[in-house]
């Protein structure tokens, strides 16, 4: 049995269990706020047959994708300029500090209030409480960078974008997808809040009206729909794509 086949069973057995739990639990609570998986799968079921929870979770996702590569672009740049330049490391480095220790909450209330319950006020709201954790993380990498490769790559005449392409970004490669990797997962989580606060679609907004009605199946049915998407696009592109950029340390 190859190693592949022995992880997606254990991960089978994993959610198995996990299913099992859920129904034992559900059955001996006999409470409105544990349903039982049947009736969370089939509310989930009618959903994506209706379009409902395929349209909502498109539009997360949208918001998601453009937050995401805003922050991985500002972040990454402000980052390597930090870790290259020492004295204006030093200058800016307690601001970059207060930025991490901003609230979430206050970003998106502060951006809802300048720029009013538009995409823009999510997108910026987002990707700011975003940037300054990517910063930190290729501020790092920049750090690490081994100088001899680059003393040979002006040996050998690479000229600056070829130095860039060959011996400065696979460097940052691994850091750039932790990165990407810890971006996903907290940026998601953010723009619901965002959705929850001040937009009348996505998967936030649906949790919101959810709750409002005491509906635990759909706020489950919503709730899975999501993470199985953003699983997937885990385990299919970020984590090879990581285990990609490393490959050259190996």
């Amino acid at each position: 049995m190859s190693s592949r086949v022995r992880h997606a069973a254990v991960l089978a057995a994993s959610f198995a269990v996990l299913l099992l739990l859920w129904q034992v639990a559900a059955s001996v609570l006999q409470t409105r706020a544990l349903p039982e998986p049947a009736r969370v799968f089939g509310v989930l079921v009618s959903g994506l047959a209706s379009g409902e929870i395929t349209y909502h979770v498109a539009i997360t996702l949208g918001r998601v994708f453009v937050s995401f590569i805003l922050a991985m672009m500002i972040g990454s740049a402000i980052g390597v300029a930090l870790g290259l330049m020492t004295r204006t490391n030093r200058f800016f480095d307690p601001w970059l500090i207060l930025f991490l220790n901003v609230p979430a909450l206050v970003t998106i209330i502060l951006c809802y209030i300048w720029f009013g319950l538009t995409e823009v006020a999510l997108i910026v709201a987002v990707a700011v409480n975003k940037i300054p954790n990517v910063a930190v993380t290729m501020r790092e990498g920049a750090r690490t960078l081994d100088r001899s490769y680059q003393d040979l790559a002006q040996v050998y005449e690479f000229g600056a974008l070829k130095t860039l392409r060959h011996v400065i970004v696979p460097q940052l490669a691994p850091f750039l997808a932790a990165s990407a990797r810890s971006g996903l997962a907290l940026i998601w989580k953010i723009v619901l809040v965002v959705e929850l606060l001040g937009r009348s679609n996505g998967v936030g907004f649906q949790l919101h009206l959810y709750f409002q009605l005491f509906d635990v199946p759909g706020i489950l049915a919503y709730t899975i729909a999501f993470v199985i998407v953003v699983q997937a696009l885990e385990l299919g592109a970020l984590q090879p794509w990581e285990r990609y950029a490393g490959r050259w340390r190996q």
